[in-house]
């Protein structure tokens, strides 16, 4: 008897260094820029995210084009007029109903076929399976590996601004809510200079500043790739030129500089998933 379920997806790791490789063991795929979530087809119809239940949430995939039993893993996404992904638009729209606009769902694996849990058949096989199962349409496509070098496509994703490619083992198994090495990220990221302008009294993140012109522009907070030792390192400096506090944060003026790397900017300016690289003195 068939159930509805939730499967806890497969994660991937960073690739080393965040550089591309080619291995005749793996291929490539493009990574869209979107939310994760799981299609459960099974008894009842489900849609869920890392965290929670979002059948509700998205209508316009509901009737999917496969069969009862089929579980599909994948990306929703926003397009814009060009076709690639908007995240910002993608996120506002997991979070409000407001203005909404319709998801597409990039489907890269299968993980139940007619019923049966296939996640420990070989990753070339089960793409075979989803090429069988999924009926495209408008709200349905499928993510296909490319043909040719890893590091070729990732050039290339980096010349059009999309956010990176994910390489995979060709005969890796699913493995259920597993960082695994068989699948690698390689992220398209930005990288700038910006001033650090305050810090947290409560969480480990500093505020971050952009400098355009003659002004210094607010672009959020920063709390990936700050070690302690970095912490603790520029605490003193960071008392010398303090210029105010409030309930959450300590002030300091625009004088420390640091290398930061980061996906992209969001519309409202802020930059989006900031990471510490390294002082600039």
């Amino acid at each position: 008897m068939m159930k509805k379920m939730f499967i806890p997806p497969m994660l991937l790791q960073y690739a080393k260094n965040n550089e591309p490789f080619d291995n005749d063991s793996t291929f490539a795929e493009l990574k869209w820029d979107g939310i994760r979530l799981i299609v459960s087809n099974m008894d009842v119809f489900k849609l869920y995210t890392k965290n929670t239940n979002a059948t509700v949430k998205y209508p316009e995939l509901h009737n999917p084009p496969i069969p009862k039993g089929t579980i599909l893993d994948g990306e929703i996404v926003v397009l814009d007029e060009q076709g690639r992904a908007d995240f910002e638009a993608t996120n506002a729209g997991l979070r409000s109903n407001k203005k909404r606009k319709p998801v597409v769902f990039m489907a890269f694996d299968i993980l139940y076929h007619q019923g049966v849990d296939v996640t420990g058949l070989p990753l070339v096989r089960r793409k075979q399976l989803l090429e069988e199962t999924l009926m495209e349409t408008e709200q349905y496509r499928i993510v296909r590996p490319i043909k040719g070098s890893a590091r070729d496509f990732f050039k290339i994703v980096c010349q059009h601004g999309l956010e990176g490619i994910v390489i995979k083992k060709k005969d890796s198994k699913y493995e259920k809510g597993v960082r695994s090495w068989s699948w690698q990220k390689v992220i398209n990221y930005q990288t700038a200079e910006v001033y650090i302008t305050g810090y947290s009294k409560k969480e480990h993140s500093w505020l971050l500043s952009y400098q355009e012109g003659e002004s210094v522009r607010s672009i959020g907070t920063m709390e990936l790739g700050i070690s302690k030792s970095a912490r603790e390192s520029m605490m003193p400096v960071f008392h010398s030129f303090k210029s105010g506090e409030s309930k959450d944060y300590v002030f300091i003026k625009p004088v420390v500089r640091c290398r930061v790397k980061y996906r992209d900017w969001y519309k409202s300016g802020i930059m989006r998933l900031p990471v510490f690289e390294e002082f600039i003195v």
